[in-house]
């Protein structure tokens, strides 16, 4: 097998459009199949056109793109999905459950192969689950376009190839509510680009918005029997958690968002209620009319966009036993200590103990802090407090800075 260089030509594997796979993604707590659904053309490609493999290593699940007359590995992307979280909830020891998934490429010019991995029970190891052959002349690849709707441009600044491009899509926003959703539009940028260290880099963010109106306003709360029809169907309650807004039908949200150029997926929830949720490199949710949206704007995009863990530890979560103690977390402001030299260890003062006892001192310092993954023994965060363990907005530590600097230099490039 060879590998693409880090600087050869877009051009020559790939057309500057999208495309899309859907699958199912099933199967229980022990167990997981993949099952193919379609393939889609879609008219924009977002992303880099130089960063084209994957380098982080982040997410439970990873896929490789491969052509097929040379073999050469020319496009990768980690991620992870709502079916990883299942697996570690109750209900997934009981019974089997299928989910609709979705991966985006850029369009390929000849045949490629594409290869599905998951880590093997959680660790660094990749294991193999499924594997794709395309031929992106086909005729059984879709061109319809489904869930059409005006895009505008809420942020410009330049073209989407060199730059992070965030698309806001609207749910539980009527019509009638649209000049509301685009003020909404607004207010979410400036909680997004005022924030360290997004302002820092500013002027590498797009920002768009998609017109899409529902039904009905506001979102599902099944625990108060609220159903609303909405254009991406959001959900409070995913997993019996109250607070956790999410959206299933993933294709859908593909759809709404093939509307514009984009990277990462942010979804305005036109709900007063306190929630929301952020998969890497899938999607964040986030309830727009909240008191405290801000700071959940930039928590859960902490998530979706930089793949960073919960450093909390006291709230009940749907989750069990999430982060095994004998393995290092993907995350990279979490630690178990298995491979800390990964980590933050270099941010260290040096003579810091590890692990760091709370102390006044060490409160405004990075150490090596016991708590964090939904526990309170064996996993370690980098600060004694962060945006990514409190409702506290604007309040990264060091550590989740440096993860979210480097992952917008790389979509920018």
């Amino acid at each position: 097998m060879s590998f693409l260089k880090a600087n050869a030509a877009f051009d020559d594997f790939f057309l500057n459009k999208t495309l899309r796979v859907d699958y199912f993604h099933g199967g229980n707590k022990d167990n997981e199949y993949y099952f193919l659904d379609e393939y889609k053309e879609e008219p924009f490609w977002g992303g880099s056109k130089v960063n084209l493999i994957d380098h982080f290593n982040y997410g439970n699940y990873m896929f490789k793109v491969f052509d097929k007359s040379s073999n050469t590995l020319i496009y990768s992307l980690g991620y992870s999905t709502l079916f990883t979280e299942w697996q570690s909830t109750d209900e997934a020891k009981k019974l089997s459950k299928s989910f609709t998934e979705t991966i985006v490429l850029p369009y390929p010019k000849k045949t490629v192969r594409i290869e599905f991995y998951s880590r093997k029970n959680k660790a660094q190891t990749w294991n193999k689950k499924f594997e794709l052959e395309v031929d992106p002349t086909s005729y059984f690849i879709s061109h319809e376009r489904k869930n059409q709707y005006n895009p505008f441009k809420v942020i410009d600044n330049g073209d989407p190839e060199t730059k992070l491009d965030i698309v806001f899509i609207p749910d539980g926003y009527t019509r009638e509510q649209m000049s509301d959703f685009k003020k909404d539009c607004e207010r979410f940028a400036g909680y997004i680009l005022n924030s360290a260290p997004y302002n820092e880099v500013k002027n590498q963010i797009n920002i768009w918005g998609v017109e899409a109106p529902s039904e009905e306003s506001g979102t599902d709360i099944p625990g108060d029997q609220i159903w609303k029809k909405t254009v991406a169907n959001s959900t409070f309650y995913t997993f019996d958690s109250e607070r956790y807004l999410m959206i299933y039908d993933t294709k859908t949200l593909r759809d709404l968002a093939a509307n514009t150029p984009y990277d990462q997926i942010v979804i305005l929830v036109n709900s007063d209620k306190y929630g929301g949720g952020g998969i890497y490199n899938d999607y964040a949710t986030i309830a727009a009319k909240n008191s405290n949206a801000d700071f959940v704007a930039i928590h859960e995009f902490g998530h979706s966009f930089a793949g960073l863990g919960d450093e909390y530890y006291t709230s009940d979560v749907a989750v069990e036993d999430f982060y095994p103690s004998n393995i290092e977390p993907w995350e990279p402001n979490l630690t178990t200590l298995v491979s800390f030299d990964k980590k933050w260890k270099s941010m260290l003062a040096p003579g810091t103990a590890i692990p760091t006892l709370v102390t006044e001192e060490s409160k405004t310092k990075v150490g090596v802090f016991e708590g964090g993954g939904y526990v309170a023994k064996g996993v370690y965060r980098p600060m004694f407090d962060c945006t990514m363990k409190s409702i506290q907005y604007n309040n990264f530590c060091p550590v989740c800075k440096a993860a979210i600097k480097e992952m917008v230099k790389y979509y920018s490039k």
